[in-house]
């Protein structure tokens, strides 16, 4: 009998216990009002600002229901707003507001710390084939998705 194979369970095991430990170095550092969705928002916006908000859905792998409210909590808290796009009026551009310039420091900090922890005792070279593993991974997933 074939063993049975644990990647995904392992992934979503990971994906839990990172996302505790991230949530309790947000309060650690005062950023505790951003939960890590809102966060993957910022840190999108922080790379690059005024995106349409279908690439901004592609960039953080959230639904369109979840975006859409995680952007309505942001936008009311003064993080981004919403701006009609001049090309194309069906478009809808999101733009951060500056306000959140302060926390991005912060919250670059906390990724550093996340990034040293998971990566702690792997050689630069476990690094490189673990991501191509899980890259090619995302890939036959999003593949099925379509």
């Amino acid at each position: 009998m074939k063993p049975l194979r644990q990647g995904g369970f392992l992934i979503a095991r990971i994906h839990q216990a990172a996302g505790r430990i991230f949530a309790r170095k947000l309060k650690k550092y005062k950023l505790g009002q951003i939960n890590p969705a809102q966060g993957r928002i910022l840190f999108a916006l922080w790379e690059e600002d005024g995106i349409p908000i279908q690439e901004l859905a592609d960039k953080t792998s959230l639904g369109k229901s979840t975006l859409t409210s995680m952007l309505d909590r942001l936008e009311a808290a003064g993080h981004l707003k919403r701006v009609p796009s001049k090309e194309d009026r069906r478009k809808v551009i999101i733009r951060l507001t500056g306000k959140d310039k302060k926390m991005q420091a912060l919250y670059h900090a906390v990724s550093a710390e996340m990034i040293d922890l998971f990566y702690r005792d792997f050689t630069a070279g476990e690094i490189d084939m673990f991501e191509e593993a899980l890259n090619r991974a995302l890939g036959n997933l999003k593949s099925a998705e379509r």
